[in-house]
């Protein structure tokens, strides 16, 4: 197949479509590191603090944020997978096209080169900054080393290959078109230097790191998620919101059940597809049979017969894509955003350790200063009065940590739902449109077939 041929879907398909943030302290340090173990604020890997990092948000983007009140727009497609290289050494580069009315952008329109992962990078910039704040960040689609690697070992130069190869690649420029448009859709995000540099620039990004689907990196992300879940599962949070309490509640609900959904979409399209082969077959067994036909009348309706099942075939098929982009997949994605969910909700949870380990360090440093008070150790004195001073600010800054997190997290959860029933409404609404529009088609189909059939004597 062509790479026309892979525009060509492409194009029907995007009719139908949509961190590692390890900042807690460890209690089990000695004296002499627990002043490490509190992020006052916590500092990221090139040794920014966290209210460092989020003034410079503020100055750079906060005030750039814009209103969803309509007036400003942003629509983006990732088109044209094309393959670079040869071998294992290749990759393959998507157009990424964006339309935009949106000021901090410099052009309306304009187009780039980015691949697979670069959007993993976008990702990992983004969470790294703002799911700490409380801010729900998109997962860019996951890696699949099996799917890479096929397409990897194709011989052709330009083009990502035949057959499957291509409804694989298909899927992930349509999995990035939904992501990088979700990302987007955040008035905070889509404002974000990074953010915008990714979409604009012509250059070639910097190579994003860790993202190797088999590298030490990845490895070591590995066992730090191990240590994440068994976190949140040994560690329960005395929780004094009834809002957080029921609101956990309902995203483990609303995700088990869409789990539940997803798992009888993804039968659908695979029954689907072999409805669709099934009836191709049903059309080539009576085109033969009508060759073999002496009755002139019969011989006719069943060559009538394969023509209409074999346009059948084609419409089952769509209807496969249909189950598959408009529903399947939105689902998915939305499971992910679950996911994501979960994530800042935890980054709640480890604000609040870090509030109540600052809290214990407090009494500590306390009970210290109480002891040398008693036994007239003024050598000491002066230090412990020092030791407390600074505790109790670092108290009243994880206080005001959680407090921001707490507050920021209500505000992202309505936002969120306002765009989950849209979302939802407009893709439910799209199906059904569609559903009924290929279901219409057989039905003419079959109503031409009637003459045909009725001819026979």
């Amino acid at each position: 197949m062509s790479m026309e041929n892979v525009d060509d879907i492409s194009n029907m398909q995007r009719d139908f479509a949509d961190v590692d943030i390890n900042n807690g302290a460890d209690s089990n340090n000695e004296d002499e590191q627990e002043e490490e173990e509190v992020p006052s604020p916590a500092t990221n890997n090139n040794g920014l603090s966290q209210s460092s990092i989020h003034r410079r948000i503020s100055s750079s983007n906060m005030q750039d944020v814009l209103s969803d009140n309509g007036d400003y727009f942003i629509e983006i497609t990732v088109s044209e997978p094309q393959k670079v290289g040869d071998g294992m050494g290749s990759y393959l580069t998507y157009k990424v096209t964006t339309k935009t009315n949106i000021p901090k952008f410099k052009r309306t329109e304009f187009s780039t080169l980015r691949r697979f992962s670069d959007f993993l990078g976008i990702h990992s910039l983004l969470a790294s900054k703002y799911i700490k704040l409380g801010k729900i960040v998109p997962p860019a689609p996951s890696k699949n080393i099996f799917g890479t690697t096929k397409v990897k070992i194709s011989p052709q130069q330009n083009e990502p290959g035949n057959g499957s190869n291509v409804e694989w690649v298909e899927q992930r420029r349509a999995a990035l078109e939904r992501y990088i448009n979700r990302t987007a859709q955040h008035p905070v995000l889509r404002v974000d230097l990074d953010f915008v540099n990714f979409l604009e620039s012509d250059q070639e990004l910097p190579r994003a790191v860790n993202t190797a689907a088999l590298s030490g990196a990845a490895v070591v992300r590995l066992f730090n998620k191990v240590g994440e879940t068994v976190n949140k599962i040994t560690y329960k949070m005395d929780e004094n919101d009834p809002w957080f309490d029921d609101k956990i509640t309902e995203v483990e609900n609303l995700d088990n059940n869409l789990q539940k959904l997803h798992s009888a979409l993804k039968s659908l399209v695979t029954t689907r597809k072999e409805l669709a082969n099934l009836t191709g077959m049903v059309a080539k067994s009576a085109a033969m049979l009508s060759t073999c036909e002496e009755h002139t009348g019969l011989s006719r309706a069943l060559s009538s017969l394969a023509d209409v099942e074999e346009k059948i075939e084609i419409l089952r098929s769509e209807q496969s894509n249909s189950d598959y982009y408009i529903m399947s997949e939105f689902i998915k994605d939305y499971l992910g955003l679950f996911v994501a969910i979960k994530s800042v909700f935890h980054e709640r949870v480890k604000v609040f350790q870090n509030w109540q380990h600052a809290q214990m360090q407090l009494s500590k440093r306390r009970e210290n200063r109480g002891r040398y008070e008693l036994n007239n150790r003024a050598d000491k004195l002066e230090q412990a009065h020092q030791e407390v001073e600074e505790w109790q600010v670092k108290v009243q800054r994880c206080q005001q940590q959680f407090e921001e997190i707490s507050t920021e997290i209500k505000k992202e959860m309505e936002r969120f739902e306002l765009n989950r029933i849209q979302d939802f409404k407009a893709n439910i609404v799209k199906y059904l449109e569609d559903q009924m529009a290929h279901q219409q088609q057989i039905i003419s189909y079959w109503e031409s077939f009637v003459p045909s059939a009725r001819e026979i004597v």
